[in-house]
């Protein structure tokens, strides 16, 4: 009797495995062992970095404030406190973009800020 190997579904199954192994280096991109466990792993973190890429940019935005809160003068915390105060309700992404991109109008802010907490 013919032994059957099914070799279409194994070889697409490999084919799947080694198409999501792109990129990798040395042995991990083309031997199936070794590519297993790298693209397993490779996908759990994809997913757990998503998660964690909102926290990295947020803290981000947070150390981009306070450079440029404590250049006019004020810290982050009291800075943050007096927005509150004042009724702002800018984002910290926003905050940070202005930051850079436009200083004059974060140091507007700042302004309405202390005011805010005198």
């Amino acid at each position: 009797m013919v032994r059957a190997t099914n070799a279409v579904a194994s070889h697409r199954r490999k084919k799947r495995l080694y198409k999501l192994a792109k990129g990798f280096v040395g042995d991990r991109k083309n031997h199936l062992r070794l590519t297993t466990g790298a693209v397993m792993r490779a996908l759990a973190y994809n997913y757990k970095h998503r998660k964690l890429k909102k926290r990295d940019f947020r803290s981000l935005w947070i150390m981009r404030i306070n450079a440029a809160a404590k250049i006019n003068g004020i810290s982050y915390s009291k800075f943050i406190f007096g927005l509150k105060k004042a009724g702002c309700d800018l984002n910290r992404k926003v905050l940070a973009e202005m930051a850079i991109i436009d200083p004059a109008s974060f140091a507007a802010i700042v302004g309405h800020a202390k005011e805010a907490l005198a």
